[in-house]
């Protein structure tokens, strides 16, 4: 309590000070006698500002240039090439913006930097002024929202009937993926059925889930319009894949769905950047926990009598686990929905595949 009391003494020992030095200034600036020092130091100032400028936008130049393939992947999407169009339009009007005003920051800093007998001219009003630059931001704006507008209502409207369709799960810290089977319906789940062999929670009570089956990494076909039904085991998850621009948070208790069409399989990607070892893939690019870090999965664009091929000789997840079907006739475990079935018709692309299982 001592130190506190001298520290609050010491601090309005100095507003004290601070109180009479001005009102020093101020029976000077009105006796007349007040004389205003402008060193070097102010020139300099204004000189710096200059060089910041110029150091600052050259150093921006150079790293948006040197790092511009890391911030835009190829895209392998048909969406992705209209918002990625979309985007740049946006950066180049913001960017016009910015330089302009960040320009006439400093330079004007520069130009109107104190002088000695210089006065300020007071402008009150322009009424052009104020109409051209409401009219003119308020144009471009409302083109730039109407076209995002547009956009997401595509990208965010009903898939197509021949939508290839799969369901994400995020869970701490991996993606559960799930297929449907024959019948082109994914089935019932429940997360009170969730445990370490069925981790999705497949209620097997339900004749559309008896088909489905799980997967290590994501299949899709390249050309054909892919659904992804998208939600959370746990906490906010997101699914993130850069190169086909798709973005979609998992959200616990809230089902969410983004669709899109896949233009390049991955060998072509593996050609085109020169990278053997290339995989699309998923990650969660939102901060879910201490292995955020790992939480991502493979997705693998094929062609389409490859996809199929591959479809086909996967096996339903109840035929994988006779023990856990067993309990479910046993115990006749009640259809409780978590997530409701799919009932779109199958797939075009993949009836072939459906219809040899």
């Amino acid at each position: 309590m001592i130190a506190l009391g001298i520290l609050l003494a010491l601090v309005l020992l100095l507003v004290v000070f601070g109180l009479l030095f001005r009102l020093q200034i101020l029976t000077s600036i009105f006796s007349g006698s007040y004389v205003r020092q402008v060193g070097l130091s102010n020139r300099v100032n204004a000189i710096l500002m200059l060089v910041f400028m110029v150091v600052g936008m050259a150093a921006f130049a150079y790293s948006f240039i040197a790092n511009f393939d890391k911030m835009n992947p190829p895209i392998a999407s048909v969406h992705g090439l209209h918002t990625e169009k979309l985007f740049w339009i946006t950066m180049i009007v913001i960017g016009i913006v910015f330089v302009l005003t960040q320009v006439a920051l400093f330079v004007y800093s520069y130009k109107y930097q104190y002088r000695e007998g210089r006065r300020a001219f007071f402008y009150s009003h322009n009424n052009k002024i104020e109409v051209i630059w409401t009219v003119i931001p308020a144009i471009v704006m409302s083109g730039l929202i109407f076209g995002g507008w547009k956009e997401w209502t595509n990208i965010m409207g009903p898939a197509p009937k021949d939508s290839v369709e799969l369901e994400i799960v995020g869970k701490q810290f991996n993606f559960l993926v799930r297929y449907p089977g024959r019948d082109g319906k994914l089935g019932k789940t429940n997360f009170r059925l969730i445990d370490a062999t069925n981790e999705i929670g497949f209620n097997l009570n339900d004749p559309n889930s008896l088909d489905d089956f799980t997967a290590g990494e994501v299949h899709v076909p390249k050309g054909v319009p892919v659904l992804l039904h998208i939600r959370s085991r746990d906490v906010l998850h997101a699914v993130y894949s850069p190169h086909f621009r798709v973005q979609m948070y998992a959200v616990p208790g809230m089902p969410t769905k983004f669709w899109f069409i896949p233009t390049k399989t991955t060998d072509e990607m593996k050609a085109q950047t020169g990278n053997p070892n290339f995989n699309y893939e998923i990650a969660c690019n939102q901060i879910c926990g201490r292995g955020h870090f790992a939480m991502k999965s493979t997705i693998i664009v094929d062609e389409p009598d490859d996809y199929v091929a591959w479809y086909a000789q996967q096996k339903p997840f109840a035929e994988q686990n006779p023990d856990v079907l067993a309990a479910f006739k046993n115990k006749k475990t009640p259809v409780i929905d978590e997530v409701p079935a799919v009932t779109t018709a199958a797939p075009a692309a993949t009836e072939k595949a459906q219809a040899a299982l």
